[in-house]
């Protein structure tokens, strides 16, 4: 019997690599009657006062009806991003899933495994930056970070685009 009602969370940045996973999982993952739930990290500390309340557990869970407002996209210090609101739209639509977004503030690689075990994701799907193994030793890595501690299984999209 097909498992209905899966809670799927995509990690998005808005870099290349977080759109390619994002479209990559609305190519084939997703069947009506799933949840996405954007899981967005804002690296800034400064917050709006009506914003600090959320500064440890993260903003409330947004529908993307509500989120597309560019009064709400504001408030959270988010920018629109046409291509992705209209496949989020389509998704929406057409497969009839339930998009929310939730909004963190902090370091990325903790506030992504902490999402996947408060939301209970049945997996998370997220991209990578296409770093060297040298770049990744100096820099970190979210995507590395995430593997090794997130409590569902994470897929990795690497954008394949020059």
């Amino acid at each position: 019997m097909a498992e209905e009602g899966r809670r799927l969370g995509v990690a998005l940045d808005f870099s290349k690599g977080s759109k390619a996973a994002l479209k990559w999982a609305i190519d084939g993952l997703f069947r009506k009657g799933d949840t996405l739930i954007v899981i967005h990290v804002k690296h800034s500390q400064s917050l709006e006062s009506r914003n600090l309340i959320w500064s440890d557990t993260g903003s409330p869970l947004i529908p993307l009806a509500e989120f597309c407002d560019p009064e709400v996209m504001h408030s959270y210090g988010v920018e629109r991003e046409p291509e992705i609101f209209e496949l989020l739209d389509v998704i929406s639509k057409q497969l009839q899933v339930t998009v929310l977004w939730k909004i963190y503030w902090g370091d990325a690689r903790e506030k992504i495994c902490e999402a996947v075990g408060s939301m209970e994701l049945s997996t998370l799907i997220m991209g990578s930056r296409g770093l060297g193994s040298i770049q990744r030793v100096l820099l970190g890595s979210v995507t590395n970070y995430v593997l090794e501690h997130a409590s569902c299984p994470v897929t990795v999209v690497k954008d394949s685009r020059p």
